[in-house]
């Protein structure tokens, strides 16, 4: 799985080949044909060890408050500590290109929907939890978390596609999260439900 992904960052998906992964590691080509059939069947097995290593690393983000740990949630997502800027977008780059596989290649688009499903029932946790506790003013925990993973997941793809600074989703969405989830002193009380603003 490492060498997939060193490959992956070296020659992207489209130019992908098993013989490139082969070369990442002591094996030969043939040894990894004993184990996948094809370059899609370890992608797709490469996804699955992705998913693990993700949800094991933003599970239970740091923090005090509901507020703090979705803030620390977002930090973890578009920058993960592990990676210099440059292997980050290297990688993500990589990824993009097998998300592109999602509409076509029914495997690759199961995967990519359970990392969604995982990362939205975070967030919406989260907020759920600030609701309860008073954190948080009365928003659709749904809603919002769709909202912050679709930010989150468009974060990404621009800083691949256009070079834009994830730095700058990373800063609006805290400021998103101090000025509009964050309850000020007797706003529970005023805020209208959301039914009603939508109204």
């Amino acid at each position: 799985m490492r060498a997939t992904y060193r490959a992956l960052c070296a020659h992207g998906y489209a130019d992908l080949t098993m013989q490139d992964i082969a070369d990442e590691t002591d094996k030969s080509k043939a040894a990894l044909h004993y184990h996948y059939d094809s370059k899609r069947d370890l992608l797709h097995a490469f996804l699955d060890f992705l998913y693990e290593e993700f949800t094991a690393r933003v599970s239970e983000p740091a923090g005090e408050t509901p507020a703090a740990r979705l803030e620390a949630l977002v930090d973890d997502v578009l920058q993960p500590p592990e990676q210099d800027a440059g292997a980050r977008v290297a990688f993500r780059t990589a990824l993009l290109e097998l998300k592109a596989q999602g509409p076509y290649d029914e495997g690759v688009r199961e995967r990519l929907e359970r990392f969604d499903e995982f990362l939205r029932e975070e967030v919406r946790s989260l907020i759920a939890a600030g609701i309860d506790d008073g954190t948080f003013g009365d928003v659709d925990p749904d809603d919002t978390a769709q909202f912050i993973v679709t930010a989150l997941d468009g974060a990404s793809t621009k800083q691949v596609a256009v070079g834009q600074d994830i730095d700058c989703a990373r800063r609006m969405l805290h400021a998103y999260i101090e000025t509009h989830l964050v309850a000020g002193e007797g706003e529970s009380d005023d805020r209208p439900a959301p039914t009603e603003a939508a109204e």
